[in-house]
């Protein structure tokens, strides 16, 4: 069980860091942060894929939920594509 929870959690920190080399400019996270994206973005990847697909998600999939969930944080703190915003 705790060898899953670390895989789990290394997967995220991949995901994440793509994420974040994905999107231009610095962004002020921390590394917990950094693995969170990831792996909230692989988990909504993987039940959305699930229920349209009938399979997992993969790699780009997991990518994509990933970088559009980074956006969000981005405007959420009143940046854009290119700049991360204010951090909070």
């Amino acid at each position: 069980m705790l060898l899953y929870l670390l895989l789990i959690a290394l997967w995220g920190l991949i995901i994440g860091a793509f994420a974040r080399l994905a999107l231009p400019g610095r962004d002020p996270m921390s590394i917990w942060m950094t693995m969170g994206i990831g792996v909230v973005g692989s988990l909504l990847a993987g039940l959305i894929a699930e229920a349209l697909l009938n399979r997992g998600a993969g790699f780009l999939l997991s990518l994509i939920f990933a970088v559009g969930i980074l956006y969000f944080i981005r405007r959420s703190r009143g940046g854009g594509l290119t700049s991360p915003g204010a951090p909070r």
